[in-house]
C-alpha cells in the first residue's frame, strides 16, 4: 500500500487547486497514505513579458516538475492536460486522466455580455494562438492582443481596463470559484477547444509500475479516450503553442466524435475536419483526423507559419 506520496505542482492558485483536488481523491482511496504537495515555480510561470509561442511553448510549465520526478523529490505531477507536451520525454507516462470539467472557452468582460456586443476596435485578450485565429476569423473587426499570466493576473488586467474582454478556459474559472465572471460560454462550434482542455493529467515515471496501478482508479476511461484522440491529432501535426491547432472529442455509447482545425493566427485560412469511430481506437482516430486536415490544406497552413 502507498504510505507517502509527493505531488509536484506549479504554485499558481489554479495549479494548487488541481493538486489539492488530486490529493483529496487519493486520500479517499488510500486513507493511510500521507500525501504532500511540492510547489514549484516553472520557467513558464516566470517569463511573463513574452508570448508562450516565442519562448518554447507549453513544455515550459512541465519541465521542472519532471525533474522533480526524475530525482525522486516527487512521485507524481499534476498538470492541466492541455499544458502537457504531445511527446513526453523518455521514461515518463501519463498514468491517469481525470474526469473532464467544462472544455469550452469563456467570454469574460465587465462591460459587454458577449463577443457579438463588442464594438469595432474593441480589445480582446487571449494567451492562445488557437483562440486568436478563431476570434479573428469570426470577428475581424476586433483587436486581439496577447494576455499572459495566471488566471488572477489575467482577470486583474481586465479589471484595470487594459482589455475590453478576455477569453479564457471555462474550467479554470469554475475550479477557482470564479464562474460568476463568465458572461458567455463560447460553443465548441465557435471556439474549438485545445487538445486536453478541461482535463487533468497525472504524470509519473514509467518504471514505477506499482504507482501506476495505484493511480488507475483515478482514470476516467471516456475522458482518457477523448484526450488520447485529441493529443494524437496534435502530435501528428506537430502541434505546440506555436501552432494554432484545436482538437476536441466527445464520447457517447462507446463512439468518439473528433473535430479539429489548423489555422493561420490571423484567421484568414482555416482547415477543419471531423471523424467518428470507436472510443477504443482513439489514437487511430486522431491520426485519421490529422490526415483529413491535411486533405483540407493543413500542411500548407503549417508551412506558412513562422518557425
Amino acid at each position: 500500500m502507498l504510505e507517502r506520496l509527493v505531488i509536484a505542482s506549479r504554485e499558481s492558485r489554479l495549479a494548487m487547486w488541481q493538486a489539492e483536488h488530486v490529493r483529496a481523491k487519493l486520500g479517499r482511496l488510500y486513507p493511510r497514505c500521507q500525501v504532500e504537495i511540492l510547489g514549484m515555480t516553472t520557467r513558464g510561470d516566470s517569463i511573463l513579458d513574452v508570448s508562450l509561442a516565442k519562448v518554447g511553448g507549453k513544455g515550459l510549465f512541465v519541465k521542472e516538475l519532471e525533474t522533480a520526478l526524475e530525482d525522486g523529490r516527487a512521485h507524481i505531477a499534476v498538470h492541466s492536460a492541455k499544458d502537457v507536451p504531445m511527446e513526453l520525454p523518455p521514461g515518463f507516462t501519463l498514468a491517469a486522466i481525470l474526469t473532464r470539467e467544462d472544455p469550452r472557452d469563456a467570454f469574460v468582460s465587465n462591460a459587454y455580455a458577449s463577443l457579438e456586443e463588442l464594438p469595432p476596435g474593441a480589445v480582446v485578450g487571449t494567451s492562445s494562438l488557437r483562440r486568436e485565429a478563431q476570434l479573428r476569423s469570426r470577428h475581424p473587426h476586433l483587436v486581439v492582443r496577447p494576455l499572459r499570466g495566471n488566471l488572477d493576473t489575467r482577470l486583474a488586467k481586465l479589471d484595470r481596463g487594459e482589455y475590453d474582454a478576455i477569453v479564457l478556459a471555462a474550467a479554470g474559472l469554475k475550479r477557482l470559484g470564479a464562474a460568476q465572471r463568465i458572461r458567455a460560454y463560447l460553443s465548441t462550434e465557435d471556439s474549438l477547444p485545445a487538445a486536453g482542455q478541461g482535463a487533468l493529467a497525472i504524470e509519473c515515471r514509467a518504471d514505477q509500475q506499482a504507482l501506476i496501478e495505484a493511480l488507475a482508479p483515478l482514470n476516467d476511461a471516456e475522458t482518457a479516450a477523448c484526450v488520447r484522440a485529441e493529443r494524437a491529432v496534435s502530435r501528428a501535426l506537430a502541434g505546440s503553442c506555436q501552432v494554432p491547432l484545436a482538437a476536441h472529442a466527445e464520447c457517447a455509447d462507446g463512439r468518439l466524435r473528433l473535430r479539429g482545425l489548423v489555422a493561420l493566427p490571423d484567421g484568414t485560412r482555416i482547415a477543419r475536419a471531423e471523424v467518428e469511430g470507436a472510443a477504443d481506437e482513439a489514437e487511430q482516430l486522431g491520426l485519421r483526423l490529422a490526415e483529413a486536415l491535411r486533405a483540407q490544406g493543413a500542411d500548407a497552413i503549417l508551412a506558412a507559419l513562422p518557425h
